[in-house]
């Protein structure tokens, strides 16, 4: 068997790397969610109220893709019992419920641990260099980019 160059070495070495980050993330957001009193599909749940605003519950289920079933009722009375979000009817039509999430809620209960993390990583890009940083921003960027696209893959399948 010949050697393997340097570059195929790197390129090996990165998908062993990417795939512990990816475990370690997955392993982490659970740890935050359980340390939260929820679960780390419910964390998610949140995170996507967040990032992308309140929705109706059909909405959320399209977000997680937890379509089967009363899965995304039973997530949302969860979080509504822990405090993390709100269920409210909507002014313009009231035949809908909107879900928010509860900003505050999330900032106390596991806002600090984020905090901890982002300064750690704000510590950690102090290092380096802007070539270095739009590099990691690339990087991080499209591997977010081919996750998305195989999440549709498996959820249309």
């Amino acid at each position: 068997m010949p050697k393997k160059s340097k570059r195929e070495a790197s390129i090996e070495r990165m998908g062993e790397v990417m795939r512990e980050f990816m475990a370690r993330a997955v392993l982490f957001q659970d740890a935050v969610a359980r340390h939260g009193g929820i679960n780390s599909t419910d964390m998610q749940a949140v995170s996507l109220l967040m990032s992308e605003g309140p929705a109706t519950p059909g909405e959320l289920a399209e977000r997680t893709g937890l379509t089967a079933g009363g899965a995304i009722t039973a997530v949302v009375d969860r979080l509504e019992r822990a405090g993390y979000v709100t269920r409210e009817r909507d002014a313009k039509d009231r035949r809908k419920v909107i879900v928010t999430a509860r900003v505050e809620t999330v900032l106390e209960k596991v806002g600090p641990i984020y905090g901890r993390v982002g300064q750690r990583w704000a510590d950690y890009l102090a290092t380096l260099d802007d070539e270095q940083i739009e590099f990691a921003n690339e990087l991080f960027a499209r591997a977010a980019e081919v996750n998305r696209e195989e999440i549709e893959l498996l959820r249309e399948s």
